[in-house]
């Protein structure tokens, strides 16, 4: 579990006193291996926080699923936050990659730690370019790369993005992933 010394550690990009407040008003959950940690067309209450491991976003539509992109440790979910400053459900799922501990920030106060904290809001900038440059690399794999040169870029993307050194994954899992059958 993160204790609070663990969380300031890893929040020192943050201003001092946004940590303090994060460390007083968000929640540290535990969630097992491959638990959805936020759905298609729910309100969020809260915007997770990434720490050590990573998660992977989706997209769905119909019965298929396309992996968008990794959010790595001290990433969140752009999509998410975008849902919760705009006070829309969201439009992807999101995935632990393996047993995670995170942290959960309170949809009340994302808005005005925004406002309030010049690095915070650089965080969400920050992201929403890597987001766009990884959304645009997705649809150029989709529409230029073969389906064999798409799975070695996942199961290296995989590979970096997790802390095993051994990639366990069934076949149904990498065609999900693909978008393909």
């Amino acid at each position: 579990m993160l204790n609070e010394d663990t969380i300031r550690q890893n929040l020192t990009f943050l201003e001092r006193e946004l940590v303090d407040q994060i460390v007083a008003y968000s929640q540290v959950e535990l969630f097992d291996d491959d638990t959805v940690l936020i759905r298609d067309g729910q309100y969020l209450k809260h915007l997770p926080l990434i720490i050590f491991v990573t998660i992977k976003v989706y997209s769905q539509s119909d019965d298929k699923e396309l992996l968008l992109y990794y959010d790595k440790p001290k990433q969140s979910c752009i999509i998410s936050f975008a849902a919760i400053n705009y006070n829309e459900p969201s439009i992807v799922f999101a995935v632990t990659t393996e047993r995670s501990t995170i942290l959960l920030l309170p949809s009340s106060k994302v808005s005005e730690w925004k406002n309030k904290f010049p690095r915070f809001n650089q965080l969400f900038l920050d992201l929403y370019h890597t987001r766009y440059l990884d959304l645009l690399e997705t649809i150029n794999q989709l529409v230029f790369s073969s389906l064999d040169k798409r799975l070695i870029t996942y199961l290296k993307r995989h590979s970096d993005n997790n802390t095993n050194q051994i990639i366990k994954l069934k076949h149904h899992e990498i065609a999900r992933d693909l978008g393909t059958a």
